[in-house]
């Protein structure tokens, strides 16, 4: 069991600095025309796009990036603290 939790974990990890180098990038590459852009953009959308439509707009400011990121902590300290009981 702890392997598949481990996978899990490694994956969330991937994914959050994913989210990170994607919402860096953004800053230089807005439109996403830069093929590790656009690749980042193809992996994390399915993550992002959800929530991003949940929540509302602030103006030119994507806030959906680092609500991604809270909640990949969150479910990584929840993996953390069932491994260890």
């Amino acid at each position: 069991m702890t392997l598949v939790f481990s996978i899990l974990n490694l994956f969330l990890q991937i994914m959050l600095f994913a989210i990170i180098i994607r919402a860096v990038l953004s800053w230089f590459d807005p439109r996403g025309q830069n093929p590790v852009s656009r690749a980042l953009i193809e992996f994390t959308e399915p993550i992002i796009a959800p929530i991003r439509s949940i929540m509302p707009r602030m103006g030119m400011i994507d806030l959906s990036p680092m609500i991604a990121i809270f909640i990949i902590i969150m479910l990584q300290q929840m993996i953390s603290s069932a491994v260890n009981t």
